[in-house]
Parts: C-alpha cells; structure tokens; sequence
C-alpha cells in the first residue's frame, strides 16, 4: 500500500508529492466539447428539443452510448438509444474532423507534470476520437498513456479507467491525482481513491473538488506542477 502524500506546502490546496498525474481529455485538456454540443444539438433539434444549458447538464462527461440513452429518455423513444449514440458518433467525428484545441495552459501544464511524474489519460470517449483529440491538439506525443471508455469493463462514472491508467503507470490510486471536468468523471476518480483537481467546463458549476479552479492556465496551478515531486513508489496491491 503507498504512504499518503505528504502535507501541503502553504498556499498549495494538495500536496506536491505525488507518484503519478490521471487526466480527463474531452473538455478538461482539448476543447472538443464544442465539437460534441454541436452534434448533441443537431439531434436535439432534429427530435422537435432545444440544446441549452440545462440539456447540456444532462449528457456531459459520459459515453456516446451513455448519452444516447439520455436521448431516447428526453425524446421519448425508448429502445433508440443505441440509434441515437450511432447518429452522435458520426456527428461529433464531423466535427472533430476539423480539429480540435489545447484549451489555454493544457500544453504546458502537461508538459510540466510529465517531466516530474507518470502522466496518463482517462478518457469516456472511444479509443478512435480519443486519438484524433490527442492528435490535432497536439498532446499526443506528451500523452503516450491513455485508456478509452471502450477499453474498460465499465467507463465513467464507474471507477475502472481510473484504476487501469494508475496500475499503467505503477502507481497506487490513492498516491495519485485526477484532473476532471465534469460531474461523471469526478465520481469516478472519487470512486478510485483519487485525489481531484476540478475544471469545470460549463461555468458556475461548483462540482466536487480538492480544488477547483477556472482554468488550467491558472499561475498557482502551474506553480503547484513546478514543485511536484514523485513520491517513493510502492507496489499497488
């Protein structure tokens, strides 16, 4: 079992020694969100619903499968969840086939992480647009361990990517921690023993945290990065 990371530095919210970095990528690293509510609104149109905020609050952070059945529910149309997560696929490929951004401070703090602890990805989308967002962010060669919702037993919110990247990267959960911007994937790193930094992607959410800010270019946050350590690193049991 690893020792628990040690005390926080003044003015830090976590500790500084830790034995490895599990990041979120839709949303919290690429801004492919917009990518995804574009599709998500094309077929909430198409179905007669308008696309808001509140719809928005209803699909992000899970699976194109797990989002097609929260369709079928607000449309109304029991049985077409597996149609509907088809017609999304398709359209967020579309839409990410133009490429997708860092969003501000993701290049950097990534970089900074990976050249003082293990770094991996813990993505609820399918391994195939989980490549193209590393791709054309640009992430992909600071990224080389990442695991995709269609790879794992059960994806977010359960807690089974999260385990798989922290046993990838010889590193116990609870010596380990998570960068998460939604709701479902916060309750999977919670559910995995890791501890939370939250960036929401839809402001004014006050989500779970161990600390949560506005963005991943925020100066204290890469201050913490510069001042990781990786802890002793003991077997995961």
């Amino acid at each position: 079992m690893a020792s628990s990371p040690q005390p926080r530095p003044a003015g830090f919210p976590l500790p500084t020694e830790f034995e490895a970095i599990v990041f979120d990528c839709d949303g919290l690293l690429v801004d492919t969100e917009t990518c995804w509510s574009r599709a998500e609104s094309a077929l909430f149109r198409e179905h007669g619903h308008p696309f808001g905020t509140t719809q928005k609050q209803l699909v992000i952070g899970r699976t194109v499968e797990g989002v097609g059945e929260v369709m079928a529910a607000y449309f109304d149309r029991p049985g077409d969840g597996k149609v509907l997560a088809s017609q999304l696929l398709d359209g967020v490929r579309r839409e990410l086939a133009g490429g997708a951004a860092a969003l501000p401070g993701a290049a950097d703090l990534v970089r900074t992480c990976a050249e003082r602890l293990p770094v991996a990805v813990a993505s609820n989308s399918p391994r195939s647009l989980l490549d193209t967002a590393l791709e054309s962010s640009g992430l992909a060669d600071l990224l080389p361990v990442s695991f995709a919702a269609d790879e794992v037993p059960t994806p977010k919110p359960a807690p089974d990517l999260y385990l798989a990247a922290c046993e990838a990267l010889g590193a116990a959960p609870t010596a380990c921690v998570a960068f998460e911007d939604s709701n479902t994937g916060i309750r999977a790193a919670r559910a995995a023993g890791l501890r939370l930094v939250t960036v929401p992607s839809l402001a004014g959410q006050d989500l779970d945290h161990d600390w949560l800010l506005g963005s991943l270019a925020d100066p204290g946050l890469h201050a913490w990065a510069r001042a990781l350590r990786q802890t002793v690193t003991h077997p995961v049991d």
